[in-house]
């Protein structure tokens, strides 16, 4: 087997609030192979967005990091200011939710656009503009000539991201990791751009981390899932076998949560209680007081990962393997 692209071992980050010190990831890992796409989900506040803030060394100077993040065997952790600006935008780059807080507002779209390939391909102006129009064609953008000179707050939602998925393709990533890419978008627009990120991977064989609350969207778009809770990792699996045979209570739960379309109406499950505050967590297993399954045991010690077949691990004592699902997607 090939190394991954990105191997991240033993990630932690503790933020320094003033009043004290709070640790908000626990020693997450996790590895990325080039070419494969992987859903990261979990309720908000379990840290996905924050581990690969702390992978690309964007969480400012509060934000203490350990552990490891690998890109072909060169360490990110701890790296200068210099080698991280070369690893963005570069190998990896990131998009997120909400386009309208990482655009310019005071400057041209085509401005921004070409200041990306200028910096990460070393083009002059003129052939930056060129190729940021052809840019704006491989995204969908119709009329790009005039969009080139249009300010973010003239074009819609769905442009706008858009256009943040150009500049992140300007730099030729190997990896692209989209944070909630179409959560502020109406569902159509939100197809819309799934399916051009699927493309685009079949066009340049890229990597893609999905970042997301939507389990069909993962589901439909990615190969592997790994399901993230209070800072932790606590299953990792090919799409199947998330969605056929789950071992850990906290990804039966989510998926119980989910209504059946096809089915009977029926009460949706839920998962009882709260996600615990970082600086509070309970001893042991994180997820144990919201868990019909617990017991004494489940407080005693942070559960280990366990590998419950080749390509699938859960962290929970009472996870046993199961029969592998049948082929095919959820």
């Amino acid at each position: 087997m090939q190394p991954p692209l990105v191997d991240i071992t033993g990630l932690t980050v503790d933020f320094d609030t003033g009043a004290r010190i709070v640790r908000v990831l626990h020693g997450v890992d996790l590895a990325v192979g080039a070419g494969e796409a992987v859903g990261l989900v979990g309720e908000s506040g379990c840290g996905k967005s924050v581990t690969w803030l702390a992978a690309l060394g964007l969480l400012g100077s509060r934000a203490r990091i350990g552990g490891q993040v690998s890109l072909r065997g060169r360490n990110l952790v701890g790296a200068p200011t210099s080698a991280l600006e070369s690893v963005r935008g570069r190998h990896i780059a990131m998009i997120f939710q909400d386009p309208s807080s990482s655009l310019n507002p005071v400057h041209r779209v085509g401005r921004q656009l070409a200041e990306a390939l200028r910096l990460h391909r070393d083009m002059d102006a003129d052939a930056a503009m060129v190729e940021a129009r052809r840019l704006l064609d491989r995204v969908g953008i119709a009329d790009a000539p005039r969009r080139l000179d249009a300010y973010p707050h003239e074009l819609s939602g769905g442009m706008n991201q858009r256009v943040m998925i150009a500049m992140a393709l300007a730099g030729q990533p190997e990896m692209l990791v989209a944070d909630e890419p179409t959560t502020a978008l109406d569902a159509t627009i939100q197809a819309q751009i799934l399916e051009l990120l699927q493309e685009i991977r079949r066009d340049t064989q890229m990597a893609l981390v999905l970042i997301s609350h939507d389990l069909g969207v993962v589901a439909e778009n990615t190969d592997r899932v790994c399901v993230m809770y209070a800072g932790r990792v606590i299953e990792d699996a090919p799409i199947a076998t998330i969605f056929g045979a789950p071992a850990h209570p906290y990804t039966q739960g989510l998926l119980a949560a989910l209504p059946d379309l096809e089915g009977p109406r029926r009460r949706l499950t839920t998962i009882q209680g709260v996600v615990p505050e970082a600086w509070n967590l309970p001893p042991g297993c994180s997820f144990a007081p919201r868990c019909d399954r617990a017991d004494a045991a489940c407080a005693a010690a942070v559960p280990p990962s366990l590998a419950l077949a080749a390509d699938h691990r859960a962290a929970c004592i009472k996870a046993v393997p199961q029969p592998a699902p049948a082929a095919g997607r959820a």
